[in-house]
């Protein structure tokens, strides 16, 4: 019999609907000879399965399971692709593992951490991997640093974003220091912790990857050329930006990019496929010789799966299948 795979969308974020077009597409890489597929969207409360035939059915929370007809349906596993709460931060994640519902993703731990930018700098700060410097800045304790130490300790420009959250739902490039409470206002729409971090002028790059028991991926890397200010959301899903896989870096410098992804998935104990997003900064060395600096600025352990989403590029670019790498990863989560 064919195994059920519920691919698991929505979420309570300003991300619900790219979601739901990133369950769209991995509805359409998914072998249909090997799996049944349903798609459950979760919004608050409000859980429902979408059947064949157009209409939705309430899943129970007790079991995730769902009727379709006179079937009773408890999926064999969940393909989590919520971008944001409750799929991208651990919250899902610790409710499968309640009910024993294997799933596609990294577990509670490396969701959390990861969702939590300052966090997560902090922590692979300590093993040797360059993030810019940043600062937190709490809801209610926002009087406790002044603009001018913040201009101090980040500079200018500096970007203010949402601390917990992804895509790019407020996000400012500050310029000036009276740009800098208006942006954090606008970021505490999406999160109650907001992150200052200090700008790097460089080369915008993602690299995706994941394991298996078996086997060890490290995608070709997408080089980012946004038209805007930054990699903002109408660059990353209006059209607003040049998408280049393979990068247009040097071989050593991509060697160097795929050691740095293959080494911090291994670091935080990542599961299923991730995507890391770096600035790659130049300068010199002690030595007066050109150097580059390879620079995390976030991970995404639910990357965007449309089918001009990062990862399905550089899956094709690889000479790969969308379709034998979801498989990879649900089997081994079932084997």
């Amino acid at each position: 019999m064919k195994k059920i795979i519920a691919i698991v969308a929505g979420g309570d974020s300003s991300e619900h609907d790219v979601s739901l077009r990133s369950a769209e597409g991995i509805d359409s890489f998914l072998d249909k000879e090997k799996y049944e597929v349903y798609t459950v969207e979760i919004q608050g409360m409000t859980w429902e399965a979408h059947l064949k035939d157009g209409r939705r059915a309430a899943v129970d929370r007790g079991d995730f399971s769902f009727a379709d007809g006179d079937r009773r349906i408890r999926p064999d596993f969940a393909y989590i692709t919520i971008h944001g709460t409750p799929g991208e931060n651990g919250i899902l994640q610790g409710y499968f593992d309640l009910i024993r519902l294997p799933y596609s993703t990294s577990d509670v731990l490396v969701e959390a951490m990861t969702f939590n930018k300052f966090t997560l700098n902090q922590y692979l700060k300590g093993f040797g991997v360059a993030v810019s410097e940043s600062l937190l800045v709490r809801k209610g304790f926002e009087h406790l640093v002044t603009d001018a130490e913040i201009v101090e300790k980040i500079g200018l420009p500096c970007f203010v974003k949402p601390n917990e959250g992804g895509s790019s739902f407020g996000v400012t490039k500050v310029k000036e220091a009276n740009g800098i409470r208006p942006a954090i206002l606008k970021a505490m729409h999406e999160s109650d912790e907001v992150m200052v971090e200090s700008f790097l002028d460089g080369t915008e790059i993602s690299c995706g990857c994941y394991k298996t028991r078996t086997k060890e991926v490290v995608l070709p890397i997408t080089e980012v050329v946004s038209r805007n200010e930054f990699f903002d959301y109408n660059a990353k899903y209006n059209g607003q930006v040049q998408e280049i896989t393979p990068a247009r870096l040097k071989p050593e410098t991509a060697e160097r990019v795929s050691l740095v992804t293959s080494a911090i998935y291994d670091i935080l104990g990542c599961s299923g496929i991730i995507r890391v997003d770096y600035i790659i900064t130049h300068g010199t060395d002690k030595d007066g010789k050109e150097s580059e600096k390879i620079n995390m600025l976030e991970i995404n352990t639910t990357p965007g799966m449309t089918a001009t989403s990062f990862i399905p590029q550089q899956v094709r670019a690889a000479g790969m299948d969308m379709k034998d790498v979801l498989t990879d990863i649900i089997e081994d989560k079932l084997s």
